[in-house]
């Protein structure tokens, strides 16, 4: 193990937080545009950009991407720092960045840091009754592996399905429409692990 410095010693990792409002001003501010230049073209409201480079606000998964979009990178590109390859990552259980999904169909965060995006993604998965995770194909070779911790799921892959019961686990291929679908009375809890490839498929 690698020893601290005398620097930082005692000092705990830089926040999420607070890496993503420095790399967003430094980002912004090298391409020498304005709050109202990144808002119009990220989608995300000046008063939220403002909010995140002050270091104030901690957006979601979605607002990440959008802004991510805007400087033509990846998550991964927008949220990689010097030496963070070789850091203790920790996902804190409210850390809303990683709340990725909320709706009737489905409740998703993600639990692998998001500069692995489209490289390897761990999600926890909360299915309503009835509720159905439906996705489109992603890059050709991509698969999916699932395991369910409470509930019965219903697992599709192009024309194969299987039902799934508490404690089992499934492997399927991603790169054709896919879904997962709460068939039980109760609330689902799943997890799960997209592996991609980069070849990218067509509609994606």
């Amino acid at each position: 193990m690698a020893g601290h410095s005398a620097d930082g010693a005692g000092q705990p990792p830089e926040t999420l937080t607070r890496h993503l409002g420095r790399r967003v001003r430094h980002l912004r501010s090298a391409r020498d545009w304005s709050l109202e230049t990144l808002a119009r073209i990220s989608g995300v409201s000046r008063s939220m950009l403002s909010q995140i480079e002050r270091e104030r606000a901690n957006p979601t998964l979605a607002v990440t991407l959008r802004i991510a979009r805007a400087f033509g990178m990846t998550l991964g590109e927008l949220l990689e720092s010097p030496g963070s390859a070789s850091r203790l990552v920790v996902i804190r259980a409210d850390d809303r960045t990683y709340h990725y999904r909320s709706d009737r169909n489905a409740r998703i965060r993600t639990l692998s840091p998001l500069n692995l995006e489209k490289d390897v993604e761990f999600y926890e998965v909360q299915l309503p009754p009835g509720g159905a995770l439906r996705s489109a194909p992603h890059f050709a070779g991509t698969r999916e592996f699932v395991t369910v911790q409470r509930g019965r799921v219903r697992v599709e892959s192009g024309g194969d399905s299987e039902i799934l019961h508490t404690g089992d686990s499934a492997s399927y291929r991603a790169d054709v429409p896919h879904a997962l679908v709460n068939v039980g009375h109760g609330q689902a809890l799943l997890f799960l692990v997209d592996i991609y490839c980069q070849s990218p498929v067509s509609g994606v």
